[in-house]
């Protein structure tokens, strides 16, 4: 029978990024590969009031820009000294620079050229005058340091922090 269907070709196969990953751990000398996060139990809970009422924050991963860091435009190669390693916030009625580079995406197959992929602000501020929502006070940066320990025990805390001081109802992750 041939191939009628218009497939992609065999090598044409998603990346095994868990993989990689796992490797890449071993390979920086780490005593056993990086785990990924799950739980049996997740702390979500559905909204207490239509999502038109509640006020929802924005939470990336995504750097803010620092031009003594080297290159972080669109395209940059992998940039581990543009990480960042505690919480940050920022106005949201503001637009912010914030870039990709310090993360290990697949930079064959995509680009960075669509900032709204990371940090969706813009898009946010629209649908909160359209009275989608109402948009926190404040978004805020979660870092991407690689352990699980420091993100549950300080990082998260932090960001719950914030989120409850601007009265926050619902947030959108936006990991990169």
């Amino acid at each position: 029978m041939s191939d009628t269907i218009d497939f992609a070709p065999m090598y044409d196969v998603p990346l095994e990024y868990m993989r990689r990953t796992r490797e890449y751990y071993i390979a920086l000398g780490y005593d056993n590969p990086y785990r990924w996060a799950h739980y049996l139990d997740v702390p979500f809970q559905p909204l207490q009031k239509p999502l038109k009422d509640s006020t929802l924050a924005l939470i990336t991963t995504a750097a803010p820009y620092q031009p003594d860091k080297g290159d972080q435009g669109p395209g940059a190669l992998y940039n581990a000294g543009a990480k960042f390693y505690t919480v940050y916030s920022g106005d949201t009625s503001a637009d912010h620079d914030t870039r990709i580079s310090h993360i290990g995406y697949d930079r064959k197959h995509t680009t960075a050229a669509d900032s709204n992929t990371w940090f969706p602000l813009p898009a946010m501020r629209e649908f909160a005058d359209q009275g989608r929502f109402k948009l926190a006070a404040r978004f805020h940066g979660a870092p991407t340091n690689r352990s699980q320990r420091v993100t549950i025990e300080t990082d998260a805390p932090e960001i719950l922090a914030r989120c409850r001081q601007d009265a926050v109802d619902a947030a959108l992750l936006v990991p990169t």
